[in-house]
């Protein structure tokens, strides 16, 4: 019965175990005081968990078995103490999200323990106020609405309370069909549905469109290229290289703002949040010689960068929101930061485990700016995740985000390259920064696979973990990707790393071929993502020794390279209808044919 305790995601602040159980039988009635309002949430949950032989009663109930009320004295926003006897329950809780979260911890022991509650008291209350998860929607995946209602329901179960979906071109605006038309985009009316359900499991689903920077599927088309800074692309990179396309707005140009404002009149009104993240990262066509050049000459990017943030902002002001927006362009010019608008939420963002958060997160709090910390998931531009930097980089968000008084903690899900990882991937980011974000101290040392697979991983939990970490034994190490996802999607003129050997891959694919052999025989969702990984993993590792060895040079290695890459498709467009729309699936798989296509012997 203690292992229940053990079990629960996140681990409460404090626990009081004690001798005994009380039984959950299969009937009975729950109290729930309070207005209906106020506890419907909870009613939700426990009815779910307690199942239909249960009444949930809102009048005093003297035979109820457990008992559920708001008493606001109890420790803060968002706290709640449950207590466990022999006799029965009783939770009271300081609010509506205090009572919510009592009922998820309930419905997780009555799941855990098979109805045999351990006698316990448990006193619990968040570290960060606001904790969110943000899923990249643009680059390539759209979720289905089954889908998103799943996350819901498991990030609300994880008592995360901010829910993101990352938006560029996949929101359907009326007069923009060309830009969307391809890509399965989310409408008002889901929008609206996802905004009410999210709503009874007390998340806020807040809008983000990036409104500056990374607007190249808005920008490359011929309608909207007049509002580009670099209209005919180009921009510096500051990792190398340039920018292909053109992908931010011209910040000098009146007809921004008034595109801008276009979208948000039509785009916000189906969002209950007050918070509206307005992206603005990146923005790296300042850099170059665009259109507003000679002011950035003059006056320095900063502050083109933040007469125009201000511009947005005054946009989100008049109606009604509040601007959230990526902190790592005002961070390279600290001395604007106390420029920036008081009301304004700085997301601070970033995804290595040496990430400065104690740094940057001091020179918001010194300026008196909100921000949250925003770690990541580590999974976009890996295949398989990177289990190693995710938890560190996790962890290190929590310490200094609480370290410098950081408002908010927002987990971070991308989809770059092509979004070839598996949602099953993502799943231990969004079980471990939970935990960290609502207790660190109790949840900084996490068994994140027994986490997941008591929560969501169906016994395949250690093994996602375990193939997110085989990128540290191919022999080199890469910022924000792993070099097995680069030999995978790279054309065969970019040279490995050095360090990638031989050797190292074949023990990356004996590791993996290690885990496929553990594979279970059922075919569910999470074990067919985690199929599509190891399938992934070898094809990177047999691309890499091919390249290596110089079998890339001959016929039957390239055509046995080729049969691969075109089961790959195959399958990744398999296992992509899964959970995600249509939409977007063909830029992904061309991604894929490429390299395939470079491997069919001439």
């Amino acid at each position: 019965m203690s292992d229940a305790l053990d079990r629960l995601v996140p681990q409460p602040r404090s626990v009081l175990r004690g001798a005994g159980s009380f039984v959950v039988e299969d009937t009975g009635i729950a109290r729930l005081e309070g207005c209906t309002e106020k506890v419907q949430s909870a009613f939700d949950v426990l009815q779910e968990a307690l199942g239909p032989g249960w009444h949930i009663a809102f009048e005093a109930a003297a035979q109820a078995a457990l008992s559920f009320r708001i008493v606001p004295h109890v420790a803060g926003p968002q706290s709640y103490r449950l207590r466990i006897t022999s006799r029965g329950v009783c939770a009271e809780a300081h609010d509506r999200e205090g009572l919510f979260y009592a009922a998820v911890t309930l419905a997780q022991l009555v799941r855990l323990s098979g109805r045999d509650l351990p006698v316990c008291e448990i006193n619990d209350a968040p570290d960060f106020p606001v904790r969110g998860v943000m899923l990249d929607i643009s680059r390539d995946k759209v979720p289905t609405t089954e889908t998103l209602f799943h996350l819901v329901d498991l990030l609300s179960e994880l008592k995360i309370n901010q829910f993101q979906l990352y938006t560029e071109h996949t929101f359907a605006y009326r007069d923009h069909a060309e830009v969307w038309r391809d890509a399965s985009p989310m409408t008002a009316e889901e929008i609206r549905a996802l905004d009410a359900y999210c709503q009874t499991r007390c998340v806020g689903l807040v809008p983000n469109q990036n409104s500056f920077g990374h607007l190249e599927r808005w920008l490359t088309r011929p309608r909207y290229n007049v509002l580009a800074e670099l209209p005919q692309g180009g921009a510096p990179l500051p990792w190398g290289g340039t920018h292909e396309k053109p992908t931010s707005l011209c910040p000098t140009d009146p007809r921004s703002v008034d595109f801008l404002a276009g979208l948000y009149d039509e785009l916000l009104p189906n969002f209950s949040a007050r918070l509206f993240n307005v992206g603005c990262d990146e923005t790296f066509d300042l850099r170059g010689e665009g259109r507003s050049a000679a002011l950035v000459r003059q006056q320095g990017e900063g502050r083109v960068y933040l007469d125009f943030l201000k511009k947005i902002h005054a946009l989100v002001a008049a109606r009604g929101k509040t601007m959230a927006f990526w902190g790592d362009i005002i961070i390279r010019h600290p001395e604007l930061v106390p420029e920036l608008p008081a009301d304004a939420v700085a997301l601070e963002w970033g995804y290595e485990a040496d990430h400065p958060f104690d740094a940057h997160g001091a020179q918001f709090a010194a300026a008196g700016v909100p921000f949250y910390v925003c770690p990541g998931t580590s999974s976009w531009n890996s295949l398989a995740g990177r289990t190693h930097n995710m938890l560190a980089n996790l962890r290190s968000a929590a310490e200094n985000g609480l370290k410098q008084g950081a408002c908010g903690f927002l987990i971070t899900d991308w989809g770059d390259g092509g979004h070839w990882q598996p949602l099953a991937v993502s799943y231990a980011g969004f079980v471990y920064g939970a935990g960290v974000s609502w207790c660190l101290s109790q949840n900084s040392a996490l068994d994140v696979g027994a986490a997941l697979d008591a929560h969501v991983a169906e016994g395949l939990g250690r093994m996602l973990l375990d193939l997110g970490d085989v990128y540290r034994q191919c022999g080199a190490l890469r910022g924000n990707s792993t070099e097995l996802f680069h030999i995978l999607s790279k054309p065969r003129t970019r040279p490995l790393l050095p360090g990638v050997t031989c050797e190292t891959l074949r023990t990356v694919l004996a590791l993996v071929d290690g885990q496929a052999a553990m594979l279970p025989q059922k075919r569910s969702v999470v074990a067919q993502e985690t199929e599509q990984v190891i399938r992934l993993l070898r094809a990177a590792c047999h691309r890499g020794l091919a390249l290596l060895d110089g079998g890339i040079d001959r016929s039957e290695t390239r055509m046995a390279l080729a049969n691969e890459m075109d089961a790959l498709l195959f399958s990744h467009a398999e296992v992509w209808r899964l959970r995600s729309r249509e939409g977007g699936l063909a830029d992904s798989l061309a991604r894929m044919t490429h390299i395939r296509d470079e491997s069919v012997p001439s």
